[in-house]
């Protein structure tokens, strides 16, 4: 009896195991990089991912850790095999280096997954050019002594 009971119970682990597979969302990638960017100047990157899992993926909420960046995303139920996105807006307003998350929540295997925005924000490209050119020095005058004969 106990043998079967044991074989039963692996069984229904097996069988469940199979079965419970959720939406699986599988981002090309989770963070991306600037670089340089101009300061008052939004820039938007968009994270694509496709469901490779068995069930729709529904995303709840992409929440930013600040409110110097935007998120917009697929609000509908992505299918296995369709694709989505989650769209990032960084406002760039002040200077300096950034490290930016997006929390996005779902009905997925991974129920939260962190997407990563960073970058260094520089002055104006106006600004930079003036900054880099040197300022011509004031031209001498040299004074040239007559001679007379």
């Amino acid at each position: 009896m106990k043998k079967v009971f044991s074989l039963f119970v692996v069984l229904f682990a097996i069988t469940t195991v199979a079965f419970a597979q959720k939406g699986v969302v599988k981002f090309a990638k989770e963070s991306h990089d600037f670089g340089k960017i101009e300061q008052g100047k939004p820039v938007t990157f968009t994270f694509e991912f496709t469901n490779t899992g068995t069930d729709p993926v529904v995303i709840s909420n992409a929440q930013p850790s600040c409110g110097c960046t935007t998120p917009d995303w697929t609000k509908s139920a992505v299918l296995p095999g369709q694709k989505g996105y989650v769209k990032a807006t960084y406002n760039a307003a002040a200077m300096g280096q950034f490290n930016k998350t997006v929390t996005v929540t779902s009905n997925g295997e991974r129920p939260q997954i962190f997407l990563e925005l960073r970058g260094e924000v520089v002055a104006p490209k106006e600004a930079q050019s003036a900054a880099a050119a040197p300022t011509p020095a004031p031209a001498i005058k040299k004074k040239v002594a007559k001679t007379t004969r």
